[in-house]
């Protein structure tokens, strides 16, 4: 370790929902520092989940976080002159921010009308385990079960 790590934040939960990770997420989906505009996104997207899901908005929304969360990834490692990805297990806090990150990349790229509709159907498909944030995951799984040769650089 070459430098002290950063202390975590406390995150406060949100208004609505009363759910930490929901603040996580909002934070993430902000842009310029508008966070009553990706606050009224995200809400609006649970809204349609609901609307389209008839099931409870934090259940699918927690199904999906958890569906994308991925538990290896690999990280370059220098030995001797040549880089080794080396697969590493991923924190739970990380995973969780990977989650996130992949969910709301992957809204942004889909092809829709709006981003409240857009990310509604990502975290939709994410629930049900398909789409292209659990893509991302299974493919990072994969990386780190091809690459487990190098795993004792760890």
């Amino acid at each position: 370790m070459r430098r002290r790590t950063p202390v975590k934040r406390e995150v406060a939960p949100d208004a609505k929902y009363n759910n930490v990770y929901l603040t996580m997420f909002v934070n993430r989906m902000m842009h310029g520092g508008k966070k009553s505009t990706a606050l009224r996104v995200v809400y609006s997207a649970l809204d349609l989940v609901v609307e389209r899901t008839k099931k409870d908005a934090m259940e699918v929304f927690e199904a999906a976080l958890r569906n994308v969360q991925p538990t290896v990834e690999v990280k370059p490692r220098r030995v001797g002159g040549s880089t080794y990805q080396v697969p590493v297990e991923v924190k739970s806090y990380r995973g969780i921010t990977l989650a996130m990150r992949w969910i709301i990349q992957n809204a942004r790229k889909r092809s829709g009308k709006s981003m409240s509709s857009k990310l509604a159907a990502e975290l939709m498909d994410a629930a049900s385990g398909q789409g292209a944030s659990v893509k991302k995951k299974d493919e990072t799984h994969r990386m780190a079960e091809a690459n487990r040769a190098f795993a004792h650089f760890r």
